[in-house]
């Protein structure tokens, strides 16, 4: 064990991590390879050095004041985003709730100390320090201390959500080294991730909270270190939080142009209609249109023509999302990759885009495209053979060259030699057709439900449902609330869904829990497919141990190829900008940060006077 933990005391004061080290009290190793103890990065260094004063990617002159009114469809029930029970309401974690450290947003994973001042992180990535800044401090003034962090970790190692209890349970050992000092020791340091996941480990108040009331559904306001308080809660209907006068993080460089209005308000609608009425008339500030037609048509109200509304183009740089209707593969109707095959034939994604959205989205082909971490026109290197060699039956030969695509059809409608080789493929898995009805051997038809949240997701639904009928395939649109569909979705009690993945840069052990093999079963886990690949597994272990950023693009790229080749989900599209519109005194910075404007994250965003 290394002497730092060793050592006596030395004085009524508590050593901080940089005296440690200016004392030489911690040996040379045990700083990164730069010798940073203001940041850390994922591969490589970080972005900004130990002086730096303000991200690029906001304008620290934005004059700070008003209130921002956002709206959200759906409802909620609790305001702890930390549990797996509940509809929670999200913003919770980023405004009120703090980590130990601060993502930087213009780069693929890095973190800046924020509630910790110093990080001490090895090469080899065994051990963790942080040293806690002297002034955190809690919203009803109680100081941030060791005992506070320790006590965030057990309780979401023991109670948290199944990522968290995956994620934290990999530490070997924790330290209270004094009062603002603690150490988590990391087993061999093989998950190098595992350090700044626990940056970003929200930070609760010990004295303020406990497994009970951490356990239940709550709409108590939470005390919490961040910039702001929860203020108002009207249940599933309005919360509002109000920034925090006595803010101990003001003026840190990490929130610097940052967290600019005084109050922001997430009101609820039931469908999106209402919310696109509701910010014509000024009600809502900033409004994310998903619709390209409605984009490009709708924008013709008296407020848009006035300029008192203006519609933005963002732009990012992250892997779009992939997203689309999931195959639950637990179910037996999906569990034979075939049929998989045959339904992703059957979706007509070039009719879709021409008569529903006029032609404007994009295809998203994958689980990472647009970014360098796609398999789309790249063969295997030899890195990413040597993770893919033992599981080469799992990867399409198109997967493994680089020259597979999703489906294309004639944009008919009717693709009658898309039809032909589905049905060939449900053929071999056992499916004829008797008149104009798929059946299998004991006579039973083909059919499943659809189930979404969405109404605005049942057109594109209902065509997809009149091409499976080509097929002699049944398949029945069910819409039901949000928290219904969650409480479904979260037991895995649906044959088919809608569903999306935010990808990032630097993926890490985020995609255990959404593809791994040992969350298939996990209720609350986000592997809606329910995929056992072990292949899958392999490729996760070695995003998760990469270290170098080649070495993480190779695993990223295995990993798309394995997906791919699962068929385990229906890609659909991506639109090609961001298309926010909002009123003319809210504004953005001139230069965005590579993963654009983010709606759970709107801290760059202010209103000019």
């Amino acid at each position: 064990m290394l002497a730092l933990f060793s050592i006596p005391r030395i004085a009524p004061v508590a050593l901080t991590v940089l005296g440690m080290l200016s004392a030489g009290l911690l040996p040379s190793h045990a700083q990164d390879a730069d010798g940073q103890t203001h940041a850390m990065a994922m591969h490589g260094s970080p972005l900004y050095g130990p002086d730096f004063e303000h991200f690029n990617y906001v304008n620290p002159d934005a004059p700070e004041g008003g209130e921002l009114r956002f709206g959200v469809l759906g409802s909620y029930d609790s305001l702890n985003p930390l549990m797996p029970r509940g509809t929670r309401v999200w913003w919770v974690r980023g405004l009120a709730y703090e980590s130990l450290a601060h993502r930087g947003r213009d780069e693929a994973f890095s973190l800046y100390g924020l509630l910790a001042s110093e990080i001490i992180l090895p090469e080899d990535r065994t051990f963790i320090t942080f040293g806690i800044d002297p002034d955190a401090r809690f919203s009803d003034e109680e100081p941030v201390t060791a005992d506070d962090v320790i006590f965030s970790m057990e309780l979401l190692r023991e109670h948290g959500r199944p990522s968290q209890r995956s994620t934290y349970g990999q530490i070997t050992d924790v330290e209270r080294v004094d009062d603002l000092t603690v150490t988590f020791h990391l087993g061999d340091g093989s998950n190098r991730e595992l350090p700044l996941l626990l940056g970003l480990m929200p930070i609760l108040p010990e004295h303020a909270m406990s497994v009970e009331l951490f356990t239940q559904t709550s709409l108590e306001p939470p005390i919490g270190s961040g910039p702001y308080r929860v203020a108002t809660v009207d249940a599933g209907r309005l919360a509002v939080f109000e920034r925090n006068a006595d803010y101990w993080g003001e003026g840190k460089p990490v929130n610097v142009g940052q967290y600019n209005a005084e109050r922001v308000v997430y009101e609820y609608f039931r469908d999106r209609t209402a919310l696109f009425e509701s910010f014509s008339r000024g009600i809502v500030d900033v409004y994310a249109e998903p619709n390209p037609v409605t984009w490009a048509t709708a924008y013709d109200f008296p407020a848009v023509q006035s300029g008192e509304i203006v519609q933005s183009e963002l732009t990012d740089e992250l892997p779009k999302a992939p997203t689309g209707y999931v195959f639950n593969t637990r179910r037996e109707l999906f569990a034979d990759l075939r049929v998989r095959q045959a339904l992703n034939l059957l979706f007509d994604f070039e009719w879709i885009n021409q008569t529903i959205f006029s032609g404007l989205y994009q295809r998203t082909e994958g689980y990472f495209y647009g970014s360098e971490l796609s398999s789309l026109g790249v063969p295997a290197n030899d890195g990413e053979m040597g993770i893919l060699e033992p599981y080469r039956e799992a990867v399409l030969t198109s997967a493994m060259d680089g020259s597979w695509r999703a489906v294309q059809s004639d944009g008919s409608g009717r693709d009658r030699t898309n039809v032909r080789a589905a049905l060939q493929l449900l053929a071999e898995a056992g499916w004829q057709l008797d008149g104009r009805t798929l059946v299998n051997a004991d006579g039973e038809p083909f059919a499943f439900e659809f189930l979404t949240s969405s109404g605005s997701a049942e057109r594109v639904a209902l065509a997809y449902a009149q091409t499976l009928e080509l097929a002699g395939i049944s398949m029945t649109v069910r819409i039901v609330d949000s928290a219904q569909f969650e409480a479904r979705r979260r037991v895995f009690d649906f044959d088919m869904i809608p569903y999306v993945w935010y990808q990032s840069l630097s993926p890490g052990n985020e995609q255990r829990n959404r593809f791994g093999p040992s969350t298939a079963d996990v209720e609350g886990s986000w592997n809606m497919a329910g995929i056992t690949e072990p292949g899958v597994g392999a490729a996760i272990d070695a995003i998760v141990g990469a270290e170098t950023r080649q070495d993480l693009i190779d695993a990223a790229r295995a990993l798309d190829r394995l997906l791919i080749s699962g068929s385990y989900m229906i890609p659909h599209y991506h639109a090609p900008a961001q298309w926010i519109a909002h009123q003319a005194d809210v504004r953005f910075p001139e230069q965005p940060s590579v993963m654009g404007y983010q709606f759970y994250t709107p801290n760059t965003i202010w209103i000019e006077p």
